[in-house]
């Protein structure tokens, strides 16, 4: 049964598709920010969902398998160094959602988590903690959680011994003691104190 409040909602106001978008990976030291825009229609909102990081890992990958319609994007470490966090989350943003306008065609909304709607061709509203109260969010935030998880996982098989198949990049211990031991790598985000520390 789906948690009150993330079956079908918001999106049924508008005539014409409604795309949720969400973002994750902007806190950690490694990796790029990730987007996800998500089309979901009253049939097809997937069972369980709820605000992603109230749901363990497998319960997230079993949810984003049944999200029929969505679209991935990044934000680069290079464009996050040159642009900013802020700047490169809402890049990311936008890129998911032409990437999913491109498939599916014009929506008549994008529900954007947060306060701030990315510059983009089509009409947004933005929603201060929407990944806990709109499901096509949710659905956004999941999709982008489990692609961002699976990337870092594969990038810690290349760069062993900073722990990002468990920590995914943020400031851990073990991600600290993989910094002093090994130094820093291509994936890491040089504008971030941590990291420019090191640098200089």
């Amino acid at each position: 049964m789906k948690p009150a409040g993330l079956g079908w909602g918001i999106e049924g106001r508008y005539d014409g598709l409604v795309f949720g978008v969400d973002e994750v990976g902007r806190g950690p030291w490694a990796g790029p920010v990730t987007a996800a825009a998500v089309c979901l229609c009253a049939t097809d909102v997937p069972a369980g969902l709820a605000d992603s990081k109230v749901i363990p890992a497998r319960a997230r990958e079993s949810i984003a398998r049944q999200i029929a319609h969505f679209a991935i994007a990044e934000a680069s470490v290079g464009e996050i160094d040159r642009l900013n966090i802020r700047v490169a989350t809402l890049l990311a943003m936008a890129r998911a959602v032409a990437a999913l306008a491109d498939r599916l065609g014009a929506p008549a909304m994008v529900l954007v988590d947060g306060n701030i709607v990315p510059q983009m061709e089509f009409p947004a509203m933005a929603i201060v903690r929407g990944d806990a109260s709109v499901a096509s969010i949710a659905a956004a935030a999941i999709a982008a959680k489990v692609h961002r998880d699976a990337l870092m996982v594969r990038l810690a098989e290349a760069h062993p011994g900073y722990g990002w198949e468990r920590n995914k990049g943020y400031g851990t211990a073990a991600h600290m003691s993989g910094l002093a031991l090994l130094g820093i790598t291509p994936y890491h985000r040089r504008s971030f104190k941590p990291i420019a520390k090191l640098v200089r």
